[in-house]
């Protein structure tokens, strides 16, 4: 058991050979799937297999030494800077989906279209002008014979302004759950919990329920044009941290309903809830600026 003045260094583990296997194999299945090569399912399905273990066992390890009060506060600290520079990295890998949209829409278009003194035109194809959105690619018989145009843009209301107040809301349940934890009210905290589960899993759900209504009814799929790419690239990433945040607050959940955490002493919630909230934030953003500008 480590002492106040003791940093735990654990034993050689096993877990980090098996994450490089789980990554190389579900990245080598993607691949093989991407070239339309035979066996990329059944790669993906065991390098998912190979994470789900991963995941289970290394972090049964890390919170049986919690529990049984192998870190102090140095361990504590690491784990914060650990998390804070993940989320610093969420943050970037979004902005550079941000700053590309902003650059292709107010800077690569208007200048194929002809604006400004250096602007261009017609370099994409004939008659091309700069409108927002993009959904049209140009008219040969090559891309028709696989190409439907797409009607018209996701709008920002319906859909996508009722997921806006379900995340938004959701932020609001977990911070609630949070004060339960504080204040030492189970209950609170249990409840608070299963209602921002349930509010992320609506969440996910819609979502489904918006790009089926996409590319069924309005034809906009990753071949319409530059609008149908980005959406498709800004919402689907962002729908796979919902999916991956809301596991994490399952398994928050279980460990809440075995009576894991303290009042002072409950980082991995405060953890998931900054990551939650990261998302939210997120969303606020491809709200605004994909679906309402």
């Amino acid at each position: 058991m480590t002492t106040h003045d003791q940093y735990y260094v654990p034993e050689g583990s096993k877990w980090p050979i098996i994450a490089s296997s789980g990554v190389l194999t579900l990245l080598a299945g993607i691949a093989l799937a991407i070239n339309g090569i035979n066996g990329a399912v059944a790669m993906i399905i065991v390098g998912l297999v190979i994470m789900a273990i991963l995941f289970f066992g290394w972090f049964s390890e890390v919170i049986h030494e919690s529990r049984e009060g192998y870190y102090n506060e140095q361990v504590d600290s690491s784990f914060r800077q650990g998390m804070m520079w993940f989320i610093g990295s969420e943050v970037f890998f979004f902005a550079c989906f941000f700053g590309s949209y902003y650059y292709l829409r107010e800077i690569t278009l208007p200048y194929l279209g002809g604006e400004g003194h250096l602007g261009k035109t017609n370099m994409l194809w004939e008659g091309f002008k700069s409108t927002w959105p993009l959904l049209d690619l140009p008219a040969t018989e090559g891309i028709r014979g696989h190409y439907i145009e797409a009607k018209e843009a996701m709008g920002a209301w319906g859909i996508p302004a009722l997921n806006t107040a379900i995340l938004l809301s959701s932020g609001g349940t977990l911070t609630w759950a949070h004060w339960g934890l504080k204040n030492n009210n189970r209950k609170q905290l249990k409840i608070g919990l299963a209602l921002t589960i349930i509010l992320g899993v609506t969440f996910f759900l819609l979502q489904v329920k918006e790009y089926g209504h996409a590319y069924t009814e309005l034809h906009l799929t990753l071949q319409s044009g530059l609008y149908g790419s980005i959406f498709y690239l800004l919402t689907g990433f962002h729908g796979f941290h919902v999916v991956v945040g809301a596991i994490m607050l399952m398994a928050i959940f279980g460990r809440a309903l075995k009576g894991h955490f303290s009042p002072h002493n409950h980082f991995a919630f405060e953890a998931v809830a900054w990551y939650w909230h990261f998302v939210d934030v997120v969303w606020l953003g491809l709200f605004i600026f994909v679906y309402w500008l």
